[in-house]
């Protein structure tokens, strides 16, 4: 079969791109605007345990790593 040439009008309504739906646009705006509200929420209650520690602190060398030590009624033996 031979090609058939598409005229000019349908290539340039294919190049054409549709803006974003404006439901899509404002849903993305409201996701942003929730995220942006939740971090400002969560840096102003601080943190949420006692003994919790920010990722900013280096040279820690005090022997507490939060391990099985920190939990009363927990041995790390075999149960048994």
């Amino acid at each position: 079969m031979a090609d058939i040439p598409l005229s000019p009008r349908s290539t340039s309504a294919a190049r054409r791109r549709l803006p974003p739906p404006p439901a899509l646009c404002g849903f993305l705006l409201l996701l942003a605007l929730l995220f942006t509200v939740s971090y400002a929420v969560g840096s102003a209650a601080g943190p949420v345990a006692p003994g919790m520690h920010g990722t900013g602190r280096t040279g820690d060398s005090g022997g507490n790593g939060g391990g099985m030590d920190d939990m009363p009624g927990m041995s790390q033996g075999s149960g048994g």
